[in-house]
């Protein structure tokens, strides 16, 4: 994503480089949820280098057939999620576009069974850091009602939590 924040010093413009990820689970539907949020201009620049490109057409009637297996190979170099020290299988359960223009986004949804009570979750998530040094991903998780929130980037990609 880039926001464009103006700033005074000499009216220079700096864009801000963003991924949004929300896990949930309930322990009643013994479901975890990840939603990722990437903006498609950085999807494009990752997978085909070239941000403005028309190629892989997610979610639209001409989506190319490749373009889930080449977003998956790209997501499972930068981001997993370990439930209970168990690498959770991430397979694209739905997707969908919103915004417009630059500031389009494609969600990414996965769903993975969770029998067991949730004791520890590690998430990686280096999203775009390959490409942007600025690049910041932010992580909300919600389990059982209770909520944490984090920033990952180059520098620090994995954080584990114990619930």
């Amino acid at each position: 994503m880039i926001l464009t924040l103006g700033l005074s010093v000499s009216a220079v413009n700096h864009p801000l480089r963003l991924s949004l990820c929300e896990i949930e689970y309930t322990s009643s539907k013994q479901i975890l949820s990840i939603n990722l949020k990437l903006f498609l201009t950085d999807v494009n620049e990752a997978i085909v280098f070239d941000p403005y490109s028309k190629e892989l057409a997610f979610c639209q009637p001409n989506e190319s057939a490749k373009a889930n297996k080449m977003l998956m190979d790209y997501v499972n170099q930068f981001f997993y999620v370990k439930a209970n020290r168990k690498m959770v299988d991430l397979k694209i359960k739905g997707k969908k576009l919103s915004g417009e223009g630059e500031n389009t986004a494609l969600w990414v949804c996965f769903e993975h069974r969770q029998p067991s009570p949730l004791t520890s979750l590690e998430i990686k998530n280096a999203v775009f850091t390959d490409l942007f040094f600025d690049q910041n991903n932010i992580i909300y998780v919600h389990v059982n009602g209770e909520s944490k929130s984090l920033m990952l980037n180059k520098k620090t990609s994995v954080h584990q939590l114990k619930f």
